[in-house]
C-alpha cells in the first residue's frame, strides 16, 4: 500500500501519496474529478510548465523574486518534463472550467522539486505562480500548445501529403478515366486532374489553418484574474513572451487586451473550424479512394490499394481499404470536436471562459489526429498508389456519355439518341455514331478522343 504524507492548503490538511510531487490542491482535485480516464492534454501541461519557467525568469529580472528561488523554479520546471505525467499530473480533463486544478498541479509539482533542490520552502502560489492566475495561464498554454503542435506535427504531415499528391498528379497527368457526377458516369477526366483537386483541397485547408494560427500568437499572460493585470508588473508579460520566443521560433506577443483571450475564445474556435475543414477534405479524399478501390469484381476497380491485412473473419481473401476507413472515422471525430469547441467557446461568462480544459482537449486531439491521418495516407496509401489501366480503358471506351462530345456537330437530341443506343446495345459511341451520322471514322475518333475530352484546351 502507498505511504502518505500530510500536505496543507488554505482549506486545511490533506493526505497525499508519498511518491508523488503534487500537494494538497491537486489531491483535492483528484478526489473531486473522476469523470473519465482522459487526463488534461500533455502538450498543454508542458506549455504550462514553460510558462512557469519564464515567469520565474521575468520576476527575477523585475527584482520581484529572489535569484536562488527563481533559478530553482527554472530547474524544477525543466526536471518536471521528464517525470511520469500519469503519476504526477493525473487530473481529469473534466475539472474546474478555468483549468485552475491543472495550473495548481503544475505549481505544486514545481514547488516540491524546487524546494527539494533549494533546501527551503518554495511556495506554489507565492513563488511559482507569482504574477499569474489560472485565468491567464491556461488560455495562454492552450494557444502555445496548439501552435507548437501545428508546427511540429500537422504542417510537416500536410506538406508531405501535398507533395506526394503533386508527384502523383504529374505522374498520371495523361491517364484518362471516367468522370462521375451524382455517382453516375460523366465526361472523362485524367487521374492527374482528380489527384490535383485533392492536392488543392489540402493546400487550401493548410492556408486556412495558417491564417487561424496567426491569432494565437498574442498571449493573455499578465492579465491575471480578470484581465486587468492585478498583482503583476506591467513588464511581466512582454518579458515572458520574449523568453518564450527563445524556446520556439514563434513571434509571441503580449496581447493588447488580455481579457479578450481569457473571456472570449473565438480565436481558438476559428482554428478548430479550420481543422474541421481539413478533416472534411480528408473525408472526401478517403471516400473517393474507397469508391475507386471498390471491387475487385463488382465495384469500380479503378485503383488497387495496398493489401495491409485480412479484411474478413469469415470471407477468405477479402481485403478492405482500412486506412481510408480509419481516416474517415478520424474526420468524423474531428467534425464532432468542432461542435464541442463551438459550445465551449460561448461559455465565456463575463471575464472568464469556463470550458477551457475541454477546448484544450479537443484542439490537441484534433491536431494530433489530423497529423496521423495525413501520415497514414502518405505512407500507407499514396506511396504505393497504382491504377488498373486495362480495366479503366475498357470502361471508358464503353461510356455512352462520350456522346456529349458530338453535341456541337449533330445537336443534343441526336447525341442523346446515340448515347442511348450505345448503352442499350452494349456498343461504343464510336460504333453507333458511324451508323447514325455521315462523319468518317477519323473525324469521329478525333472528336471522341478521351484525352482530348479531358483536356480540351491542351
Amino acid at each position: 500500500m502507498s505511504q502518505f504524507k500530510t500536505e496543507r492548503d488554505s482549506m486545511g490538511e490533506v493526505q497525499v501519496p508519498s511518491e508523488v510531487y503534487y500537494q494538497a490542491q491537486t489531491q483535492r482535485a483528484r478526489d473531486n474529478f473522476q469523470f473519465s480516464k482522459r487526463t488534461f492534454p500533455t502538450p498543454t501541461i508542458q506549455a504550462v510548465i514553460d510558462i512557469k519557467s519564464v515567469a520565474a525568469q521575468s520576476n527575477k529580472q523585475l527584482g520581484l523574486l529572489e535569484t536562488n528561488i527563481a533559478e530553482a523554479i527554472q530547474q524544477a520546471a525543466e526536471d518536471s518534463k521528464s517525470l511520469d505525467f500519469s503519476l504526477h499530473f493525473p487530473l481529469d480533463v473534466f475539472q474546474t472550467g478555468s483549468g485552475t486544478s491543472t495550473n495548481m498541479n503544475v505549481n505544486e509539482v514545481i514547488s516540491t522539486l524546487a524546494s527539494d533542490k533549494l533546501g527551503k520552502k518554495v511556495h506554489p502560489n507565492d513563488h511559482v505562480n507569482m504574477g499569474q492566475s489560472s485565468n491567464d495561464v491556461i488560455p495562454a498554454a492552450i494557444q502555445i500548445s496548439a501552435v507548437r503542435l501545428l508546427h511540429q506535427q500537422l504542417y510537416p504531415a500536410l506538406t508531405a501529403l501535398i507533395q506526394r499528391l503533386a508527384t502523383l498528379a504529374e505522374q498520371y497527368t495523361d491517364e484518362v478515366k471516367t468522370g462521375r457526377t451524382h455517382l453516375m458516369d460523366a465526361m472523362p477526366i485524367t487521374f492527374g486532374q482528380e489527384i490535383h483537386c485533392w492536392q488543392q483541397q489540402l493546400v487550401s485547408a493548410k492556408i486556412r489553418i495558417e491564417q487561424a494560427e496567426q491569432n494565437l500568437h498574442h498571449l493573455p499572460l499578465g492579465g491575471t484574474a480578470v484581465g486587468s493585470g492585478i498583482n503583476t508588473d506591467q513588464q511581466f508579460a512582454p518579458i515572458c513572451c520574449e523568453l518564450l520566443g527563445k524556446m520556439d521560433p514563434i513571434g509571441w506577443q503580449a496581447a493588447p487586451t488580455p481579457a479578450l483571450y481569457m473571456s472570449a475564445q473565438e480565436h481558438l474556435l476559428n482554428l478548430m473550424s479550420a481543422l474541421k475543414s481539413a478533416a472534411v477534405a480528408l473525408l472526401k479524399i478517403a471516400n473517393d479512394l474507397r469508391w475507386m478501390n471498390s471491387g475487385p469484381v463488382a465495384g469500380l476497380q479503378e485503383i488497387q490499394l495496398t493489401a495491409l491485412q485480412p479484411g474478413s473473419s469469415i470471407m477468405p481473401g477479402k481485403v478492405n481499404p482500412v486506412i481510408a476507413e480509419a481516416v474517415a472515422m478520424i474526420a468524423a471525430d474531428i467534425i464532432g470536436n468542432e461542435s464541442s469547441v463551438t459550445i465551449a467557446a460561448q461559455a465565456g461568462n463575463f471575464q472568464l471562459n469556463v470550458m477551457l480544459p475541454l477546448i484544450a482537449d479537443k484542439l490537441v486531439s484534433s491536431i494530433e489526429l489530423l497529423s496521423n491521418a495525413c501520415n497514414g495516407l502518405t505512407d500507407k496509401v499514396f506511396n504505393q498508389f497504382s491504377i488498373n489501366r486495362q480495366h479503366i480503358s475498357q470502361r471508358l471506351n464503353m461510356n455512352p456519355i462520350l456522346a456529349t462530345a458530338l453535341n456541337g456537330a449533330i445537336g443534343y437530341e441526336n447525341a442523346a439518341k446515340i448515347a442511348k443506343r450505345a448503352d442499350k446495345e452494349g456498343k461504343t459511341v464510336l460504333e453507333i455514331a458511324l451508323q447514325e451520322t455521315d462523319m468518317d471514322e477519323k473525324t469521329l475518333k478525333a472528336i471522341l478522343d478521351p484525352l482530348h475530352l479531358a483536356k480540351p484546351y491542351r
